[in-house]
């Protein structure tokens, strides 16, 4: 079997991954996909490996289709029903040119052999080596983008649940903005429309990558997608769950005009058995509680949104340990809703609540956790990595500076005893408690 094959042609999900045979299955029946190509693990594990037999044949491939680039990981036991590993393997969007592939197969290669990844797999019993596959496709110029689940993900109702926003729609997926809300029945009758306020929308540079452009305020609220576009939606819904089966996950973009199908994935969250089981949403704004932060309180409100932007929510179960006392910490927290509690040497030393932070010092140092944070019931944070913080820092000298004064200030009150360094409710002396 041919190890880079047109989308069209890809057929074996152990060769070629789970997105990229969806998205072959899709074109065999007809659905709109944006052109490409799919390759198998060994030939991404290759050109990450600088094999030049395998950049060429690569690069021959892609002499059909049209810059720039889109390229995503499609790796051998991603997204099945048991497991998803969104936000885990990385998707590189506007590679502007051919030449510039293989070393954004290089980045996804190493995306899924990350220690982030890993970590993912042992948790959900997948601890084997990745094979990572890749789809590369033209990249869309997109009016509208967003995501679309045939089955109600919350409530398991036998509905359609749509949200969209203007431009890529990695403002949606990534949380970046409210989108804009639709709930259709089954045969497209709309029962519920939600405006979202999408203050941002991503968009190509010429250069390659992405930017997030400021949407002008006269639409920020007004509804990206119009009736005939939502009725569309309701067809692609219907023609997925004939194609896939039901329940299934479906990333979107209207771009001309057309509408494209860019994924179709099965649902990987549904309606629990019981009822008080169900997670608890993220209610809470990132940015505002940053601003209770004394290593951020030197920053403007944009350059706090900045940093807000970068936070993913993640829920720990009662009993779950949140952080373990003489781990390595790269990581902060932000309490959304829930409680934890502080231990010391196995001792209680305190608790935390909501609007209460830790581990903020963990981004800079990436210093040993000195207590351990157990969820007292089901906790919801916000949490922001190191790997994710230090690019933003590192191109951004006014926020680095605004952060050595906020990290001076507080070693001078914690060394006049005014002030403990780092985080609250923890009875430590000057260092970062977790």
């Amino acid at each position: 079997m041919k190890d880079v094959v047109p989308l069209a042609k890809a057929s074996d999900t152990s060769v070629f991954g789970s997105k990229a045979v969806g998205l072959g299955d899709a074109l065999r029946d007809g659905l709109p996909v944006p052109p490409g190509i799919a390759l198998a693990g060994p030939v991404v594990e290759a050109v990450a490996g600088e094999d030049q037999h395998a950049i060429a044949k690569v690069a021959k491939a892609l002499r059909k289709l049209r810059g720039p680039f889109a390229v995503r990981s499609s790796a051998i036991d991603e997204d099945g029903k048991d497991a998803s590993f969104a936000g885990q393997h990385l998707t590189l969007l506007n590679v502007p040119t051919a030449a510039e592939v293989p070393g954004a197969l290089r980045e996804v290669w190493w995306s899924a052999n990350s220690d982030s990844a890993i970590t993912y797999r042992q948790r959900v019993g997948l601890f084997t080596r990745p094979s990572v596959g890749v789809v590369i496709q033209s990249l869309l110029d997109p009016e509208s983008a967003g995501v679309m689940f045939t089955q109600n993900p919350i409530t398991g109702a036998d509905e359609r649940v749509i949200e969209a926003s203007w431009g890529l729609g990695e403002a949606v997926v990534a949380g970046l903005v409210i989108p804009d809300h639709y709930r259709l029945d089954r045969t497209g009758q709309v029962l519920e429309r939600k405006p979202g306020r999408k203050s941002i929308a991503i968009r190509t540079l010429a250069t390659g990558g992405t930017f997030e452009e400021e949407v002008l305020a006269d639409r920020v609220e007004q509804p990206c997608l119009d009736d005939d576009q939502v009725a569309e939606l309701s067809r692609l819904a219907a023609r997925c769950d004939e194609v896939y089966g039901a329940a299934r996950d479906v990333e979107w973009a209207f771009a001309d005009g057309t509408l494209y199908l860019l994924q179709c994935r099965a649902m990987t969250t549904g309606p629990s058995h019981k009822k008080d089981a169900e997670p608890e949403p993220a209610t809470g704004d990132p940015a505002e509680a940053l601003e209770r932060v004394p290593l951020f309180a030197g920053l403007d409100r944009r350059e706090v949104e900045q940093i807000a932007r970068l936070f993913k929510v993640r829920r720990f179960a009662e009993g779950e340990t949140v952080v373990m006392e003489g781990s390595g910490g790269a990581a902060f927290f932000l309490i959304d809703s829930g409680a934890a509690t502080i231990s010391i040497r196995g001792a209680e030393r305190g608790t935390l609540e909501p609007g209460d932070y830790f581990g903020e010092i963990a981004l800079i140092d990436e210093g040993t956790r000195m207590a351990t944070i157990t969820a007292s019931g089901d906790l919801v944070c916000f949490g922001l990595t190191f790997w994710e913080f230090r690019p933003l820092v590192h191109d951004n000298g006014a926020i680095a500076w605004k952060l050595l004064q906020s990290m001076a200030k507080m070693l001078r009150d914690a060394q006049q005893g005014d002030a403990p360094l780092g985080s609250p409710n923890v009875d430590l002396p000057q260092a970062d408690q977790t």
